[in-house]
C-alpha cells in the first residue's frame, strides 16, 4: 500500500504543503492549471531555497491583499467552479469546512455567520486547492503525521493580537499529539492544521513504510539554528498493522447527548452520517438531566470524515457540543461472498483471521427479498448462509 508520512518537526503551513508535494514529485504543471481554473488574480512561483543549510522547494503564492472576508458559500462557489476532480474537491471542501467548524467554535457562533479573514484570502486559498490537489496525485492510500509543534509567542491577526497556537488553530489540533516546542514563532497555521486533520489517520513518530521519495517544503521564515522545512516522506507499507492475526487500524468516535430532539430527526440525522460515509451510527436511549428520556448519538468514522459529520450534526440534531475521541480497532479480515442456498444466491460477508476462526454474516437486505420471493422464512435463509460449509 503506498502510505505517506508528515514530518512535521518544524510545524505545518499551507505553503510548507504545497512546497513538499512539489518536491516529492508532483508536476508543478498541475498545480498551475487547477490554480489558474480557478479565474483569481494569482499566481505560483517555485523555487529551490536553503533553510539553514538544508535545500527545499518553496512555493510563493502570488496576490493582491483582498479587504473584504469571505463567508463559507463564497469560498465554496469558488471550489465548484474549479477544474479539478471530484476527489480534490472533496478534499479542499473538507479543509475548509474543518476551519468554519473550528472559527464557529472558537468564538462561539453559528456556522453559517463564520467568516473567513487570513485563511479566506487569496494566497491561502491557493494554499488548500494547490494543497488539495497535489496530495491526491501523490497516490497513497494512507497518511500518518509526527506529532506537532505549534510554537509560542504570540501571532498578529485580523481579532488583534492571538497567543500561539491561535485559538482557531487549537480547536484544529483537538484530539492531535502536540510537540514541545520553544520556538517563538507560528510553526502551526491553521491552513496547515486543517490540511492535516483532513487527510492523517494516525500520529506516530516511527512511521511503519519503505521511504521511495522524500519532499521538503519550505517555510518562510529563516531560523538561524533549525531547518524551517515540512518533510514528506512518500513509499510503501503493509495494508494493515497486524496484532496476533488481527487488523487494527484508527478510528474517530463522535458522541453528543440529546434531550430535546424529535425521533424522526435522529432517524433523518443518522441517514445523513451514513450517506456522509460514517461507518457506523448508533443510537442508545437514556435518561438526561433533570429526568428527562434522551439519546446518545455515537458516530465512527475515519479522521478525514470528522469535519463534514459534526456539520451535519450540528445543523440537524441542533446540539451544543459534540465528543470525540480517537480509538483504535481490532477487527477481523474480511471479503464479500455470495453464498449458494436453496433458493438462490445471498451476498454475505466473510471474517477470519490468522488462528483459523472465521465466521459468515448475511446481508439483511438480500436475505429478506430472498424470503419474500420465495415464501419461505428469514430464519431459513439465514440458517442456510451461517452453516458451517458456508465458510
Amino acid at each position: 500500500m503506498q502510505v505517506a508520512h508528515f514530518d512535521c518537526f518544524s510545524g505545518i503551513s499551507g505553503d510548507m504543503v504545497l512546497g513538499a508535494v512539489l518536491d516529492a514529485g508532483v508536476p508543478a504543471e498541475a498545480i498551475h492549471a487547477a490554480l489558474d481554473s480557478l479565474k483569481l488574480p494569482i499566481k505560483l512561483e517555485v523555487e529551490r531555497v536553503k533553510r539553514c543549510g538544508f535545500a527545499a522547494t518553496k512555493a510563493n503564492i502570488e496576490a493582491a491583499d483582498q479587504e473584504d472576508y469571505r463567508f463559507l458559500p463564497d469560498i465554496l462557489a469558488i471550489l465548484e467552479r474549479a477544474a479539478i476532480s471530484p476527489k480534490q474537491r472533496e478534499l479542499a471542501t473538507l479543509i475548509f469546512q474543518k476551519i468554519a467548524v473550528a472559527e464557529a467554535a472558537a468564538h462561539g457562533m453559528p456556522l453559517e455567520r463564520v467568516h473567513f479573514h487570513e485563511v479566506g484570502a487569496l494566497d491561502s486559498i491557493a494554499d488548500i486547492v494547490g494543497g488539495a490537489v497535489g496530495l491526491d496525485l501523490l497516490g497513497v492510500e494512507r497518511f500518518t503525521s509526527s506529532p506537532v509543534p505549534t510554537g509560542t509567542g504570540t501571532v498578529k491577526a485580523a481579532h488583534g493580537i492571538m497567543p500561539v497556537p491561535t485559538p482557531g488553530t487549537l480547536q484544529l489540533l483537538k484530539g492531535v499529539p502536540l510537540a514541545a516546542s520553544d520556538v517563538k514563532f507560528e510553526l502551526t497555521t491553521p491552513t496547515g492544521a486543517a490540511i492535516l486533520t483532513s487527510v492523517v489517520t494516525a500520529y506516530t513518530s516511527s512511521p511503519q513504510m519503505t521511504v521511495e521519495r522524500i519532499g521538503h517544503g519550505a517555510g518562510t521564515k529563516d531560523f538561524i539554528d533549525r531547518p524551517n522545512i515540512l518533510r514528506l516522506l512518500v513509499g510503501t507499507s503493509e495494508p494493515e498493522r497486524q496484532r496476533g492475526g488481527v487488523e487494527s487500524d484508527t478510528v474517530t468516535v463522535l458522541e453528543t447527548n440529546l434531550d430535546d430532539v424529535l425521533p424522526e430527526i435522529i432517524a433523518f440525522a443518522t441517514e445523513r452520517l451514513f450517506a456522509a460515509g460514517a461507518l457506523d451510527v448508533f443510537v442508545v436511549q437514556g435518561q438526561m438531566k433533570k429526568g428527562r428520556p434522551g439519546f446518545l448519538v455515537s458516530v465512527i468514522c475515519e479522521a478525514a470524515k470528522v469535519a463534514a459529520l459534526e456539520t451535519i450534526l450540528f445543523r440537524e440534531t441542533g446540539t451544543f457540543g459534540i465528543r470525540k475521541h480517537t480509538a483504535e480497532r481490532s477487527k477481523l479480515q474480511r471479503e464479500a461472498i455470495s453464498v449458494e442456498t436453496p433458493w438462490g444466491p445471498v451476498k454475505a460477508k466473510r471474517g477470519w483471521r490468522a488462528d483459523g476462526f472465521s465466521i459468515v454474516t448475511p446481508e439483511y437486505e438480500d436475505c429478506a427479498r430472498l424470503a419474500r420471493e420465495k415464501g419461505v422464512p428469514l430464519r431459513a435463509v439465514y440458517q442456510q448462509v451461517t452453516s458451517p460449509r458456508a465458510g
